[in-house]
């Protein structure tokens, strides 16, 4: 067993560094990160070739997770086995869950109510909710396909305004669309037919009420609690990391663990570090269970990440030629773009009735989102944040 240790050291040298390194330098989101990842493993290195690079690529914009953490433990894998793919995989995700990690721990203790550093927040917050909508709209743009996507997307911000869990509704809508695309309309009705069976057995009367504007607050989670909350949300993050949003809010806010406005800062802050933007999921564990719940939510966040590649490395290229998955999975991600509209809708509301002055949060998100849909850099996010927090400094406190 001594004798594993140098090999082991020398693996993480050898084949982490260049990932270490790519973790360090990840901002912009996962455009800015694969186009990173491109043009060093595959222009300037010769790791892979282009065009087998471009279909891996497309294998994992197929399944949940970010694409580009996954693209590197493929990538790690293919260089030097599962070891590699799990040193890389780390080596990517190290940085972002460090600066998480500190950020916080600060958050826990520095003062915010009635302070600057609160108005300041209470501005990031407006600007968040333009971020996210200029990033539901991108991910419409790319999974909003055809009609049918489209009453899916529809039809699960219905159910999900009505109190459906999305249990019911997500693999409702994929069934359905995947046998409506194929022509079997009969088995798609019986599928609908089903879910809103089982929706109205379920039924609680009415939408949802999150505990924290509620009032109510569940028993203080266990670590296992949260480790599910982060492997749900890492199971469905389809089209973006900003899809992960509603299943974490709905098992952290919605369990009065934390307050829309703490988990809207965990999401203002997740936009300014170099990491996948799903590391705003080890903020929401800290705040809801100290270091212990942050670790557990980010080990279930990124545990689909690593898995599908570890265990299905010799596999995964056969999802690209797999129809009826595929049209699954569209229909799915069309449903969790409903889903995200609703919750969006809901933080707006949350943001407007904390902030002090409605015209200036209003003008925050104006500014950010003008901003967000004419400036196409990898630095628009951290810098609307920063005008955001700015503006917040100087008019709401």
């Amino acid at each position: 067993m001594p004798e594993a240790a140098p090999y082991v050291g020398f693996l993480f040298r050898c084949y982490s560094t260049p990932f270490l390194r790519f973790g360090m330098m990840a901002f912009g989101g996962p455009v800015a990160q694969i186009a990173m990842i491109r043009r060093e493993l595959v222009d300037e290195e010769r790791w892979i070739e282009s065009d087998r690079f471009n279909k891996l690529l497309a294998v994992m914009q197929v399944l949940p997770g970010p694409e580009a953490h996954e693209l590197c433990v493929h990538l790690g894998i293919r260089a030097k086995g599962r070891l590699g793919g799990l040193l890389a995989g780390l080596g990517f995700m190290l940085p972002g869950l460090v600066l998480m990690l500190v950020l916080a721990w600060a958050y826990t203790r520095l003062p915010i109510q009635g302070t600057l550093l609160g108005a300041a927040f209470l501005g990031i917050q407006a600007a968040v909710i333009a971020v996210i909508v200029r990033a539901v709209h991108r991910i419409g743009e790319h999974i909003l396909l055809d009609p049918w996507l489209w009453a899916a997307a529809i039809a699960a911000a219905a159910a999900s305004l009505a109190g459906v869990n999305f249990w019911i509704v997500l693999p409702a809508v994929g069934a359905a669309y995947a046998l409506g695309s194929t022509g079997r309309y009969a088995l798609a009705t019986v599928v609908v037919a089903l879910a809103v069976a089982i929706a109205a057995l379920t039924w609680g009367g009415g939408p949802e009420v999150t505990g924290a504007a509620a009032g109510v607050r569940e028993p203080s989670p266990t670590t296992a609690a949260l480790f599910w909350a982060g492997l749900k949300g890492g199971l469905l993050t389809f089209g973006g990391a900003y899809t992960a949003i509603p299943f974490i809010r709905n098992d952290t806010v919605g369990r009065g663990w934390m307050t829309d406005a703490q988990f809207l800062d965990g999401l203002g802050l997740s936009g300014v570090l170099p990491a996948p933007l799903v590391i705003f999921a080890t903020f929401v564990g800290w705040i809801s269970g100290g270091l212990a719940g942050a670790l557990a939510m980010t080990a279930g966040m990124f545990l689909p990440a690593f898995a599908f590649s570890l265990l299905f490395y010799d596999r995964l290229e056969a999802v690209v030629e797999h129809k009826r998955l595929q049209l699954f999975l569209a229909g799915v991600a069309a449903g969790v773009v409903g889903l995200i509209v609703v919750t969006v809708v809901d933080l707006a509301r949350t943001t407007a009735a904390r902030t002090p002055s409605l015209v200036v949060s209003a003008l925050i998100f104006a500014v950010a989102l003008g901003i967000m849909y004419r400036w196409k850099s990898k630095l628009a996010t951290p810098v609307v944040l920063g005008i955001g927090a700015a503006i917040g400094t100087i008019a709401l406190i």
